[in-house]
């Protein structure tokens, strides 16, 4: 199981905490913001000013999924959904499954 720290406490995290923090992180980053890992992150950032219709949702389902695919090699996307939209940007409720013991789980970015 993945151990990491926490971005606001220092602390050690792992298990589906430490998921939750790495897919907010992959979501976040805009690509090509990252000196020396260009590709990294998601389109996501790029949604942030659009009208919430219905096109922006598709978008941001497949923003979302297509950089949980690329980045994040120990869960697949199950279910996106669209909870809502903040002044810090879109909150999502994700379905994951574990790749490595096929549990589930599911998070809130």
């Amino acid at each position: 199981m993945a151990r990491g720290m926490n971005k606001h406490t220092g602390r050690s995290i792992e298990g589906i905490d430490h998921l939750q923090q790495s897919i907010a992180d992959i979501l976040s980053t805009r690509i090509g913001s990252r000196v020396q890992r260009r590709p990294y992150g998601s389109n996501l950032p790029e949604l942030i000013d659009d009208n919430v219709d219905q096109r922006f949702r598709v978008e941001c389902y497949a923003a979302v999924a297509g950089a949980i695919r690329k980045w994040e090699p120990r869960v697949t996307p199950e279910r996106v959904q669209l909870i809502e939209v903040t002044a810090s940007g879109p909150v999502f409720e994700l379905d994951i499954v574990r790749n490595a013991d096929g549990q589930r789980a599911r998070i809130r970015v």
